[in-house]
Parts: structure tokens; C-alpha cells; sequence
């Protein structure tokens, strides 16, 4: 009698989760169908090795074609899917639940001023500020993401950099979620952003030490390898930046940051095996960076 009993409650409960099931997999109309990519044999020939890739042509991000298909697949994704929003939301909900909303990142001192991440209840977006000296002094408020975001479907701040004096943060964003970042700045003392403008890098930025130099790394528009460095003075056009390095090896990729002593300039290109560094004197920006060395 008791095998019978939990034969028959096993039975209930097991009916019970295959009807939720149901309601969570309604079964697809025969009119909803997925799109078809359509093939178009492209040859690709590496290292003497020929093959053919048939759905090449959607690497072209700007083609009518390829983005009449993207489109398509997102409008059948939706739909099918769209038995399963409530569901979604609760996970969203349920997830959320589990982080700190309102937090702040443990500080870290930079050049007489201590440096905070804020998050606030509420918001998507984290806070940047400082406070100068110590912390229980006023805050200032740096960067709010929040507001920054506004404009876009998609936002994300990149790198910060301040200037040695302190009066000026050089800082990327990407609003595509290509991870291809331009670069901005602003002057911490009166709020204004600046002219300057440039695109497509890496998002970091490094100051030279009179305060109107940076450098930052460009990336390929196409592999979005960072492939050369560049300088930038402060007020003048994109345009007439200058070259100071070009990685043609498209094995490695490049990057450019400051020593901890603030004295020097460091590019460093690097592959899986080995990196190559060259060096600069932080106060001569405008000298020749030299090979120092090679691991």
C-alpha cells in the first residue's frame, strides 16, 4: 500500500512539472520560421591552405543584405521566445536580488587624491569621484555614467586618465559595444569637455608629463587588433595626430602605459611568446621612443 501511495504522489508531481513545461514550451506556428543565411562561396587561402566560407559576406556590418538578415533573426528570436518574458524577468529580478545595489569600491590614493566607484540604488550606472587629501573630505563628482548614457541604447566608460597636474581627465567611451572607444577631455575644474575628439582605440590613455601630450593605441577597424600608437596635444584636430609606432606584425598587439615613477613612457608589443618594449622619457614627448627590451 505505501509502494502504491508514493508511485501514485510521484506520478502528481511529475504530471504537475510536465504541465509547467508546457506552459513554459507553447510549440512554435508553422508560419514562424527561422531565416536562412544565404551562401555565398568566398576562397580564403592561408599558409598554402584553400577553403571556402560561405557565410563571409556577413562580416560587411554596414551591407543592406547582412543587416535586412540580422534584423530578421532578431524579429524571430522575439517571437519565439516571447512566451518566456515573464520568466526572463523574474530570473532578471532574481539575479539583481542578489547584488549590492548600493555600494562603493574600496578607494585608492593617486597623486593626492583618493579615487571611488559608487553604485546607487536604482541606477545602471556607476559614479566616478575623488576627494582630495583624505576621506572624510567633500567628494567631487567626476563622472556620472548615468546621465552619460542617456543618449544611447548601449554605454560603457572605458579608461580614466588624470593629468599629472590634476586638472584634466583624458577618458573613453564606447556607445556601439564594438569596443572601439573615443577618446575625450575634461577639465575637472570648470566641468567643460573638450573639442577633441578620437576614435576608434583601445580606450587607454597615458599622459606625458606636460600636461597636454597622450598617447593611446588605434585598432584595426576590421580584426580590432591595436596596431599602432599615436600622440595627441591637447586643442588641436585628430587628424594631425602622429605616428610613433606601427605593429606590422599582425601576430602582435600594442599598447602604451607610464612606469610607476611617472619618469618614463613604455610601448610594449606583445604576441602569445614574446613582447618587445620601447621606452621614453615622460618629460620629452616629442623625442624618439628607443628599444629597451625584448623578452
Amino acid at each position: 500500500m505505501k509502494k502504491h501511495l508514493i508511485i501514485l504522489i510521484l506520478s502528481i508531481i511529475f504530471a504537475a512539472s510536465c504541465k509547467d513545461n508546457k506552459e513554459m514550451a507553447k510549440p512554435i506556428g508553422i508560419a514562424v520560421q527561422p531565416p536562412v543565411a544565404k551562401k555565398k562561396p568566398h576562397t580564403i587561402t592561408v599558409h598554402n591552405d584553400t577553403r571556402i566560407d560561405n557565410y563571409y559576406w556577413l562580416n560587411n556590418r554596414e551591407d543592406k543584405e547582412v543587416l535586412e538578415y540580422l534584423h530578421a533573426e532578431n524579429t524571430y528570436t522575439k517571437t519565439v521566445m516571447q512566451h518566456t518574458e515573464a520568466f526572463q524577468k523574474q530570473l532578471f529580478e532574481e539575479m539583481k536580488a542578489r547584488i549590492k545595489e548600493d555600494d562603493t569600491s574600496v578607494p585608492y590614493k593617486l597623486n593626492g587624491y583618493w579615487f571611488q566607484t559608487k553604485f546607487m540604488a536604482g541606477k545602471d550606472y556607476p559614479l566616478y569621484i575623488r576627494k582630495k587629501e583624505g576621506l572624510n573630505t567633500p567628494e567631487q563628482l567626476l563622472f556620472d555614467c548615468n546621465e552619460m548614457a542617456k543618449p544611447h541604447n548601449y554605454f560603457k566608460l572605458g579608461g580614466i586618465s588624470i593629468s599629472p597636474d590634476n586638472t584634466m581627465a583624458a577618458y573613453s567611451t564606447d556607445t556601439v559595444s564594438r569596443r572601439q572607444y573615443t577618446i575625450r577631455i575634461k577639465n575637472l575644474n570648470t566641468g567643460e569637455v573638450y573639442k577633441d575628439e578620437i576614435e576608434n582605440t583601445t580606450g587607454s590613455i597615458t599622459w606625458a608629463n606636460d600636461n597636454k601630450t597622450l598617447f593611446y593605441a588605434k585598432k584595426d577597424e576590421v580584426t580590432l587588433r591595436s596596431y599602432k600608437i599615436y600622440k595627441h596635444v591637447l586643442g588641436t584636430n585628430s587628424s594631425d595626430d602622429i605616428e610613433v609606432f606601427h605593429e606590422t606584425d599582425d601576430t602582435f598587439n600594442t599598447f602604451i602605459y607610464k612606469t610607476k615613477s611617472k619618469k618614463y613612457l613604455v610601448i610594449g608589443s606583445s604576441s602569445t611568446l614574446s613582447t618587445e618594449y620601447r621606452i621614453l622619457n615622460a618629460d620629452t614627448p616629442n623625442d624618439d621612443f628607443k628599444v629597451f627590451k625584448s623578452v
